[in-house]
């Protein structure tokens, strides 16, 4: 099921990636529903911006059993993630996007 936010939903702090349509997209979005509280999909038919409260999480593993395959990780994420909102950290089993508040300078 894909969401969109409401002119009420407030995502100034939600991060994730923004991926190209597809199965394997798919896929990770499932992934990123099964690991993360309230996550907002917006389809914008080429590609699925994907936001989660402050923290947006996927594993490998997680993204393999929706996919029904083995994947290189995170080689084949980053063929679908044209951007992303957040800071990222990528290891070989998850990818993490955390929201980081800009800091000010006087």
């Amino acid at each position: 099921m894909i969401e969109m936010p409401d002119e009420t939903t407030n995502t100034y702090d939600h991060v994730g990636p923004v991926l190209q349509a597809g199965a394997l997209s798919n896929a990770i979005v499932a992934a990123i529903r099964d690991l993360n509280g309230e996550v907002i999909v917006v389809d914008r038919g080429a590609y699925l911006r994907v936001l989660a409260p402050r923290t947006c999480m996927v594993t490998r593993v997680s993204i393999e059993k929706h996919l029904g395959r083995p994947m290189r990780f995170p080689g084949e994420l980053e063929t679908v993630m044209s951007a992303f909102k957040g800071a990222i950290r990528l290891t070989q089993d998850e990818a993490v996007w955390q929201f980081k508040a800009a800091s000010h300078m006087a």
